[in-house]
Parts: structure tokens; C-alpha cells; sequence
């Protein structure tokens, strides 16, 4: 999601629901999974306008994390450009070592909060305004456990999203549109590391200006604390057709 500099006051609670770019099925588990290893990032994700492939109606997304197994059903008819994003970024692997860098807890169960790649060369691709999606109508509310795309105003969805940890239903007058839920592993995500709160210049945690530009270097370095998406995978519902692996990578790859 885009952060802008200045952060819309909701519910008289500063956040800022965007991140902050170029100007404006398993059982789920407590343990923390094996580390997996590293891989070449897709080379599709420096193609922001490559990545616009129709999403099934309903389907379903497990992120492997470092506190355990999150399981989502995105259902297409709630948002489908919010649901159509979310489908091709996961099958491009977008999300892997992507950090829950905002995750707020206090005074109350808010939203959990992720969706900056690792490598600043994939965050500048998608920084760009034509890497942006239209608003979808707001047709489900913002209850816990939905998973909603942030924004920093009108048409400016891109790839940050949040869980909500509480009922948010202040939000859906404000545009923010659910387009899938968590179907298990809420106690996961009621885990994740929310011991920074929220982030600079508004808190202690981490700047997304500076996760943008150095990746997951500035926080592994500065919040090493931070749960990650180790591993995130489409898990096709019953009777769909399984979707096709990510094209490998042309002659060029990133670091």
C-alpha cells in the first residue's frame, strides 16, 4: 500500500493505508517453518503491466510465514481488480520475504500490515502510477480477518495490503474494498511481531520510504524482529483448474 507523507486521520487513529512510494492447506502451525531457500526473484515482477491475468471466482492463497500457515479465500465478485492484483502477484511470487512491517495492536486490534518487496529494484517497477489499479466499490466491510488493499487515496492500489485484526468498519466509507478472508491461521496472524507499533514519522517502526529504496537489508538490520511471508502459494479450490507455473526468467534476472 502507498504511505503518503501526510497520513488521513481515521477514527481519529493517524494511519496511513498506502505505502509511501515515488511521491505520494493445509493445518496451520505456531511453529516457525524451516527457513526456505533463497531463489531468483520472477523477472515478470519488473513488468508490472505483464501481470493483469484474470483471477478464478474463488480461490485460495496459503503465505507460509515465520510464526506459521495463514490461509486466505479471496472471493473475485467482492473486488475483482483488488482480487485480480492479489492472483498474479502471488503467482509471481511478489509476496516472498515480503515483512508484516506494520502491525499495531494497541489501543485496540487494528490491521497487520504488508506487501513491500524484498528487493528495491521490484519496489521501484511497481512505485510507478501506471503499476496502479481503480477502486473497486466497497461491497464487503472490513471485519476481522478480511484482507483489504491499502490505498492513499482514489485509483492508487498497488501491492501493500492489510489484515484486519479487529472490526474496521470505519474504513469501508473511506474506500477500503475486502476482497478475501482469512479462512484459517487468524491465531497466526494474532501473533505476528507488533512490538515497534507504528511506523516513522508518526512511531518507532519502520519508514517505508527507506523499505521501498533498501529492501529487506534496512530491516533485517534495524527490525530484525519483523515476521515475514516465508513462502506464499495459490491453492486451488475443488474443481478449478490448477494454475500455471511462473514463466522462468528471460536473459535478464535481479540481484
Amino acid at each position: 500500500m502507498r504511505f503518503a507523507a501526510s497520513c488521513a486521520l481515521l477514527a481519529a487513529v493517524s494511519i496511513a493505508l498506502s505505502p509511501a512510494a515515488s511521491g505520494r492447506q493445509g493445518a496451520t502451525s505456531s511453529k516457525s517453518p524451516a527457513k526456505a531457500a533463497a531463489k531468483a526473484p520472477d523477472a515478470a515482477l519488473l513488468h508490472p503491466a505483464q501481470l493483469t491475468g484474470k483471477a478464478p471466482d474463488v480461490y485460495r492463497v496459503k503465505l507460509t510465514t515465520t510464526k506459521g500457515d495463514i490461509l486466505i479465500e479471496v472471493t473475485r465478485s467482492w473486488a475483482p481488480l483488488g482480487a485480480d492484483r492479489f492472483y498474479n502477484l502471488v503467482k509471481h511470487h511478489y509476496y516472498d520475504q515480503a515483512a508484516f512491517f506494520r502491525v499495531l495492536k494497541e489501543p485496540r486490534p487494528f490491521v497487520a500490515q504488508f506487501g513491500i518487496n524484498a528487493d528495491p529494484k521490484i519496489n521501484a517497477a511497481w512505485q510507478q502510477p501506471a503499476a496502479n489499479i481503480k477502486d473497486d466499490p466497497v461491497t464487503q466491510s472490513n471485519t476481522r480477518g478480511t484482507l483489504t488493499f491499502a490505498t492513499s487515496g482514489p485509483n492508487t492500489r498497488t501491492t501493500q495490503l492489510f489484515i484486519n485484526l479487529g472490526d474496521n468498519k470505519f474504513l469501508d466509507s473511506n474506500g477500503f474494498s475486502p476482497f478475501g478472508q482469512v479462512v484459517e491461521g487468524m491465531e497466526v496472524v494474532d501473533q505476528l511481531y507488533g512490538g515497534y507499533g507504528e511506523g516513522a514519522p508518526n512511531g518507532r517502526g519502520p519508514d517505508q520510504n527507506k523499505i521501498q529504496a533498501e529492501g529487506k537489508a534496512y530491516l533485517d538490520k534495524n527490525f530484525p524482529s519483523l515476521d515475514r511471508i516465508l513462502a506464499g502459494v495459490i491453492v486451488e479450490p475443488a474443481g478449478a483448474a490448477p494454475a500455471k507455473a511462473p514463466a522462468k526468467a528471460p536473459a535478464k534476472s535481479t540481484p
